[in-house]
């Protein structure tokens, strides 16, 4: 069943286009990662907060790369991650327009 992980954690910058040249490399390393569907990148400059919105296309694999990025988070000095793993209700995602399908 496709699964929805949630992160975020306290960061300082940069954001907006500098956030995106800066972990481009990164973003096409996330994309290669076994049963990787999406992610939405999230960022509050005014919170001091990133994450993301990710779909995997199941539990196992939504886990392997929780326990994998929180620990490259917290080697980028990042020591506090939080984050969540949701079921996707798919028939209501899709009237709603989620890019679930």
């Amino acid at each position: 069943m496709t699964k929805l992980l949630q992160i975020d954690f306290p960061y300082s910058g940069p954001f907006g286009d500098q956030m995106a040249e800066a972990f481009k490399e990164l973003a096409n390393s996330i994309a290669e990662e076994p049963g990787f569907i999406w992610k939405i990148w999230t960022e509050s400059e005014n919170a001091k907060e990133g994450g993301g919105i990710y779909l995997f296309e199941d539990e196992e694999t939504a886990k392997a790369y929780l326990d994998k990025h929180t620990t490259r988070l917290k080697g980028f000095g990042i020591p506090e991650v939080h984050a969540k793993i949701f079921d996707v209700n798919k028939v209501l995602s899709n009237i709603t327009n989620g890019p679930i399908d």
